[in-house]
């Protein structure tokens, strides 16, 4: 009975420390969802800066509510953006005590590149790819048939497809930290994706097809830089496969010294 109440003990303040990092999650997420839907039309102005710049000077809403629902959706993707840092850093810190040293040091460069190439892949999204689609997209209005074409655009579609390009673009820049993470864990090896290769791109243009417009440019400016992210992942995996390789060599060698020594 005492080892059963022995082997309940430290399960039960794992779950302790879980709820509690959770709830440091839920109140950076509240608090910062807060702050966002405060300044919830500012940053609904910097989103829909794109489509001023088009030259779409007016957006309509439909429903009674559509345009209070969009605030509500602009305050919650920038409460994720913003309280990912501690999200991150609560994951790392419920994690990281059940890792060794090495497992650390591998894992805790793959946490901090994440926001990094994320916010690579919005900017691009925001700065080139959103205005290369509108100006494609908007080109459609003139006269058919006598009739006068003219877009206007409803508030809350438009929000959408400026989040499916930034998460769109974000998470595709985190490929080389999905590869590496799979070739650490020994998922995949750097002979396989190197194999695969004419595989991904043919995978990194169906990506483009289904995230961007019907349109070659846009489609273009996320196919290619997903398929040289591939290839930055497969030149940091073998920078990876050098340095494990070299520590292996230092430990056999410290060893068999050891080893010499006693004898």
């Amino acid at each position: 009975m005492s080892e059963i109440d022995e082997s309940r003990a430290p399960l039960l303040d794992h779950l302790i420390e879980l709820r509690r990092r959770l709830l440091y999650c839920i109140a950076a997420l509240v608090v910062t969802f807060a702050v966002a839907m405060y300044f919830a039309e500012d940053i609904f102005g910097f989103l829909v800066h794109p489509l001023l710049a088009a030259g779409q000077d007016t957006v309509i809403y439909t429903e009674v509510f559509e345009a209070f629902f969009v605030q509500v959706k602009v305050a919650f993707f920038a409460a994720m953006m913003l309280s990912f840092p501690v999200i991150a850093n609560q994951l790392w810190q419920f994690v990281a005590p059940g890792l060794y040293k090495k497992e650390k040091n591998a894992l805790l460069p793959f946490i901090l590149a994440t926001p990094i190439l994320f916010l690579t892949g919005a900017a691009m999204a925001y700065y080139v790819a959103i205005p290369m689609a509108l100006h494609f997209l908007l080109g459609f209005d003139g006269v058919v048939g006598g009739v006068k074409r003219e877009a206007l655009p409803a508030i809350g579609n438009y929000l959408s497809f400026t989040m499916q390009f930034l998460f769109g673009f974000g998470i595709a820049f985190l490929l080389p930290v999905l590869l590496m993470l799979l070739e650490r864990a020994g998922i995949v090896t750097r002979k396989q994706l190197v194999g695969a290769r004419r595989y991904a791109i043919v995978a990194a243009f169906a990506i483009a097809a289904v995230l961007t417009p019907p349109d070659i440019g846009s489609q273009l400016l996320l196919a290619i830089p997903l398929t040289i992210l591939y290839e930055f992942a497969l030149i940091g995996i073998w920078f990876t496969e050098r340095s494990r390789a070299k520590a292996k060599a230092q430990d056999e060698t410290s060893d068999s010294t050891d080893i010499a020594e006693t004898h």
